[in-house]
């Protein structure tokens, strides 16, 4: 395992001090999980990445914190109250408990008022918070309010890692982060001036969305600045399209981990995921999340892959980064500048895409069948 790596998530990435606490977590296969003999075999190996990252931090003299804890079962689900716990401190939980506000976090029923009350609870005691989080668990906590909190009310700093494998520690995590960022910020430029995203790709997907108005984000890996959070490995600028503008269909190739045997097609109006077809078992499993609540199906992100040594296909943490590709995710974006609030959110990436912007009275290409035009 690459120890230098290892270090400068710590130190380059984070930029962590020897007076502040870096929580490092990881989550184990809960009792409601059937997983595959490879799928077991890539969990174990990340909940030994993570047990090694906090041998480094310590090794490095800083003050590391390790937490386990069951699954969730889903990307985007509130990561249980123990680690709400330990991530805020004690104070903060009680508290929080005693206005009846965590609950209603974790199940993503709370509403704008009791957030208000939740984020002013959260600065009262962020003395008690942990100054760095590295969220190595398999199930990701990017889109959850136990981030949001923690970023924007603590100051926290936050590397998100789920599905993350050792093949990244000798690929994409091997970058000039700050040529990633400055690729970043010129896709930002572009985005934030336009108003309306068309996509297609030979494999037939074809969807329109707005994203007037929305805020265009950027994960470059550089999480120094307090209360910044992104993705490791980074490489991506994405946006929360409007809500009920989508429409069109989406031609799904690649499951989050694995190639589909079939194609699966999602056909999207009003801005959400309306139908599943496909004999594929992964289209069953995606009929079945989205039976559970319409929000489910919210077309929720478009993201642009900026990482030229991204490469790893069937892992969406790392195939989302891959340059030149895209990703649309469905489900929550509360966190990111949408509306809605969901405890699920799971990204597809899309290969050799074109991407048409609309906006300030002309048409414009930003890519051509995968090859980015800035």
């Amino acid at each position: 395992m690459d120890e230098g790596v290892l270090k400068n998530i710590l130190t380059v990435n984070l930029g962590v001090r020897e007076d502040e606490r870096v929580l490092i977590f990881t989550d184990i296969i809960g009792k409601d999980e059937n997983p595959t003999r490879e799928e077991k075999e890539r969990r174990k190996n990340l909940r030994f990445i993570a047990r090694r990252l906090r041998d480094t931090a310590e090794g490095m003299g800083l003050k590391a914190i390790y937490e386990e804890f069951p699954a969730v079962g889903s990307h985007g689900a509130e990561p249980p109250p123990g680690l709400w716990r330990v991530a805020f401190g004690e104070r903060c939980t009680e508290e929080l408990e005693k206005k009846g506000l965590m609950k209603r976090l974790l199940d993503k029923s709370i509403s704008d008022e009791e957030l208000k009350t939740a984020q002013s609870t959260v600065s009262e005691y962020r003395e008690y918070a942990v100054d760095c989080v590295v969220a190595l668990s398999n199930y990701s906590t990017t889109h959850t309010r136990f981030r949001k909190l923690l970023t924007e009310c603590a100051g926290t700093r936050y590397a998100s890692m789920p599905l993350f494998e050792e093949s990244m520690l000798h690929g994409a995590m091997q970058v000039d982060w700050y040529e990633i960022k400055q690729l970043g910020e010129t896709l930002k430029e572009r985005l934030s001036g336009a108003d309306h995203v068309h996509i297609t790709t030979p494999q037939g997907t074809d969807i329109r969305f707005s994203i007037r108005g929305r805020p265009v984000k950027i994960d470059d890996g550089i999480l120094t600045e307090q209360g910044a959070y992104g993705n490791l490995p980074a490489g991506e600028v994405f946006v929360a399209p409007v809500e009920g503008t989508a429409s069109g269909r989406l031609v799904l190739r690649w499951a989050p981990t694995r190639r589909l045997e079939t194609e699966v097609i999602v056909t999207v109006k009003d801005g959400r995921a309306v139908d599943v077809e496909g004999n594929e078992p992964f289209a069953e499993e995606l009929r079945r999340v989205l039976s559970t609540d319409p929000l489910t199906g919210n077309i929720a992100e478009f993201g642009i892959g900026t990482n030229p040594r991204a490469s790893k296909p069937d892992n969406i943490l790392e195939s989302e980064k891959i340059l030149g590709t895209i990703h649309i995710a469905l489900g929550d974006n509360s966190t990111f500048g949408g509306t809605i609030k969901v405890p699920f959110h799971q990204d597809f990436v899309f290969f050799e895409p074109t991407v048409e912007l609309e906006g300030r009275g002309r048409r414009t290409l930003l890519l051509k069948d995968g090859r980015l035009l800035v």
